[in-house]
């Protein structure tokens, strides 16, 4: 037998509330979507990156407020300067520093400088055997190498200290370079006889004095790139104080420096400049010494 459906609103209504059930369920598995296709449920999937999103390579967070930013590594420091050191003739330098002594001089770190430094390898082979006798000797175009003393008392006189910049002028044979790299590696010289000044260069490098820098220039107008100078010595005869030298002087600086007509007696000098740029001079004992060159004789 067939049966017959006496009431076809009620069947449809029960098929409503199937078809309800049927989709409640699915919604609670995870399946249902919306009108515009993007699953829902308890929790919405985020939407995948952009394609040029997900080739950028992600940022670096910035640090906080208070936070420390990382540090740059140190750049790589030079040793501590260290002036080498000589066995040769070193009764010869000790018997010199006890003359100079005698001037009554006492400065132990200026009459260490002269014990250290080895004057017989800046003097040349002729003159070998006077190399520590307490007088200037001869190293040819006319200039000289200064007494053993005058190199003493015109370092002491400038008041050097390990971060003290010095500049020389008159290079000369590299001696008096020598003895300043004993309380500064800040030192600067200038020589206006190009042969003299690439001898002494070569020199003071194969010695093992690598921090003095040596230039071929007219010495009276100094070394402006590398001032202001704590110290300037002059070891050759100037008519009047150099202005561009003064100028190059810092605060609270000193230059040692002869004053005088050439072939005659000079007086040393010593140019004091305060803390404010007032400059002082006064006249400490006679002495002699090559005047200063203007121009280059080996170039004639």
């Amino acid at each position: 037998m067939t049966s017959r459906m006496s009431n076809p609103a009620a069947w449809g209504a029960r098929l409503v509330c199937l078809a309800a059930v049927l989709l409640a369920g699915a919604c609670l598995s995870g399946a249902c979507q919306t009108d515009s296709g993007q699953a829902t449920g308890d929790h919405e999937r985020p939407p995948a990156p952009a394609a040029e999103d997900a080739d950028r390579p992600a940022e670096k967070e910035s640090p906080g407020p208070g936070a420390e930013a990382p540090k740059e590594p140190a750049p790589p420091q030079e040793p501590p300067w260290t002036p080498p050191r000589f066995t040769a003739r070193q009764a010869e330098r000790d018997r010199m520093v006890r003359t100079v002594r005698r001037y009554g001089l006492e400065d132990e770190a200026v009459l260490n400088a002269l014990s250290a430094v080895p004057r017989h390898e800046f003097v040349p082979d002729r003159h070998q055997s006077s190399a520590y006798a307490d007088t200037p000797l001869p190293i040819g175009h006319g200039q000289t190498i200064s007494q053993p003393y005058i190199v003493a008392e015109m370092t002491r006189l400038l008041g050097l200290t390990e971060k003290s910049r010095v500049l020389e002028i008159g290079t000369g044979s590299g001696y008096q370079a020598a003895v300043l790299t004993e309380f500064t590696p800040h030192v600067f010289t200038i020589e206006i006889i190009e042969p003299l000044v690439r001898s002494a260069a070569e020199r003071l490098k194969r010695l093992g004095y690598r921090v003095v820098q040596a230039k071929h220039a007219d010495g009276y107008y100094g070394w402006a790139e590398e001032a202001p100078f704590d110290g300037i010595v002059v070891t050759c005869a100037v008519g009047e104080i150099p202005g561009p030298l003064v100028r190059q002087l810092a605060p609270g600086g000193r230059m040692v420096v002869p004053v005088g007509p050439p072939l005659s007696t000079q007086w040393l000098m010593l140019v004091e400049k305060d803390a404010q740029g007032a400059i002082r001079s006064r006249a400490l004992m006679a002495v002699r010494f090559v005047p200063l060159v203007r121009e280059d004789p080996s170039k004639k």
